[in-house]
Formats: structure tokens, C-alpha cells, sequence
């Protein structure tokens, strides 16, 4: 891993987060809390799961005594959770930004969200976190469309390697 890699991974989820989060600005309430079968119930949920779990890995990362599990306790609107992933989308780049390129291989120590503790190297954390978001934001997608939003757009990694060279 090297330090171009890293800001090139975290580059594409910023970009792929200001997309959604665009895709999710423009839908109602009724669309946000809609019950859709999934590994979540709605798109509220599958979106409160990718902004939670990007939040946390930013407590791990910081050492965050108490690290939030927004999906636990998060109960504000669509318009607050927005706000809350812009701002760990912020917080990311400058963590990736200021973080040194040795510190890479170093543990990170982390809480699984039903208990106990596990550990890895900060580059698979960040790793994980990346591909986990994608693979919510696909599901998110097929949410989105089963209640009628179809303004979609590709978020694959290939589209912003093509679409930002």
C-alpha cells in the first residue's frame, strides 16, 4: 500500500458518497421509510447502515474513546443524516490526507458492532470500509429503483477511474 493508492480509494468513496447522497436528496419520505425487503427494511436503513459504519471506522481510526454506532441510535431525519455523512465524508479526507503512509501496517482495534473486539492493519480496515460501502450502495440502488427512483448513475470503481483520470 502506498500513500497514491490510499488517497485514490478514499477520492472514489467521497465521489461515490456525493453521489448517493445526491440520489438520496431527491427522494420523498415516503420513498426514504418505504418498506422494501433487504439485508435492510428500507432505504433509510440501508443508508443509515453505510454513513454508521463509515462514521465508526473513523472513531476506530482516531481512537475515539466512545465510538458512535449511529445505526443504534440514530433518530433524526433524512435531511440529518446527510448532514452526518457529509461531514465523516469531510472528516475522511482529511484523516487519509494527514494520515502517514509507515502508520499503514500499524493494528487498528475495533468493536463488532454485536461485541468483542477484533484487529487489523489500518490498510484492510480502510479497505473493508470501502468495499462494504459498495456493497451496501448496490443494494441501495436496487432499493432506490423498487420505489421508483430511477435518476441512478454509475458509482463503480471503473466509472470514476474513467471519469476521473
Amino acid at each position: 500500500m502506498n500513500k497514491q493508492y490510499i488517497t485514490d480509494l478514499t477520492n472514489y468513496i467521497l465521489w461515490a458518497d456525493a453521489i448517493t447522497i445526491e440520489w438520496l436528496s431527491q427522494i420523498t419520505d415516503d420513498q426514504w421509510n418505504q418498506h422494501i425487503t433487504s439485508s435492510f427494511s428500507s432505504i433509510k436503513q440501508t443508508a443509515l447502515h453505510i454513513a454508521s459504519a463509515q462514521r465508526v471506522w473513523l472513531d476506530f481510526w482516531q481512537h475515539t474513546p466512545n465510538p458512535a454506532f449511529l445505526s443504534v441510535e440514530f433518530t433524526g431525519t433524512k435531511e440529518d443524516l446527510i448532514k452526518i455523512w457529509k461531514q465523516s465524508s469531510c472528516d475522511l479526507k482529511k484523516l487519509i490526507d494527514d494520515y502517514p503512509e509507515e502508520n499503514y501496517t500499524q493494528p487498528i482495534t475495533f468493536q463488532w458492532p454485536r461485541g468483542g473486539t477484533g484487529s487489523m492493519q489500518f490498510w484492510q480496515t480502510l479497505s473493508h470500509m470501502i468495499n462494504h460501502s459498495t456493497y451496501h450502495r448496490g443494494q441501495l440502488v436496487t432499493l432506490l429503483r423498487q420505489a421508483g427512483f430511477t435518476s441512478l448513475s454509475s458509482t463503480d470503481l471503473a466509472t470514476y477511474y474513467r471519469v476521473n483520470p
